[in-house]
């Protein structure tokens, strides 16, 4: 993308009502308003809150809002140009249940209080694979005790993904921290049992995953009191 269509996106995400772009002074300072209280003052309904890291282009995160109208969505990436495509969606088609924030995925503690979140996915994430990159694992030891800071006490994580690797590295971890494993299938579009959310629409990767019959996996878990 070039530098000029990146800044005609970042311009416009600053007027839609559906984004939010603190600097992170603010967020690390415990400054950002909606904090604890993103139902009452930005939904103001009492529905469900839930949030997907990484959330690229919004894809999911407006798939998912369409198609649960009676739950809140909040996508989260650090590049606002990705996410500017499902906020201008949502504000186009009228969907007031989905808000992007422009942050990074370690300062969610920053962003959602303790308690305030019902669901959490994580959708296609880069699996860093080299051994050096552990640490950047979006579901290695640190995250998940992240999340938990965030999540309600019966909160669960999703996991979609088309990395074997990722997908095999997070189930070992989970039995081996003595998480929660509720659901997992390492083919959904094959194997039976799939859960509709997971199945019922793909991101433009995806769709292209699938042109090649590359197995798109799913966990669903519960992390550990």
């Amino acid at each position: 993308m070039g530098s000029k269509n990146k800044l005609k996106r970042f311009k416009e995400n600053e007027t839609f009502e559906n984004v939010f772009q603190p600097t992170r002074e603010e967020v690390v300072g415990d400054l950002f308003p909606l904090k604890g209280k993103w139902n009452a003052e930005f939904f103001k309904n009492d529905n469900p809150l839930v949030l997907e890291l990484g959330c690229g282009k919004g894809e999911y995160s407006v798939g998912l809002a369409e198609r649960y109208p009676n739950k809140n969505f909040v996508g989260i990436d650090i590049k606002g140009a990705r996410f500017w495509r499902g906020a201008k969606t949502a504000v186009e088609t009228g969907l007031h249940n989905v808000a992007f924030i422009r942050t990074q995925i370690e300062l969610i503690n920053h962003i959602f209080a303790e308690n305030e979140v019902d669901e959490i996915w994580i959708t296609f994430p880069d699996p860093q694979i080299k051994y050096k990159r552990t640490k950047h694992r979006m579901t290695n030891s640190e995250f998940l005790q992240l999340y938990k800071k965030v999540l309600k006490k019966d909160g669960v994580v999703n996991l979609k993904t088309d990395s074997e690797f990722m997908h095999g590295y997070t189930l070992g971890l989970l039995h081996g921290e003595g998480h929660e494993v509720l659901y997992a299938n390492h083919n959904v579009y094959v194997n039976e049992g799939s859960p509709e959310e997971v199945t019922a629409f793909q991101t433009f990767y995806e769709k292209q995953y699938l042109e090649v019959n590359k197995a798109i996996t799913y966990i669903r878990f519960k992390i550990k009191e």
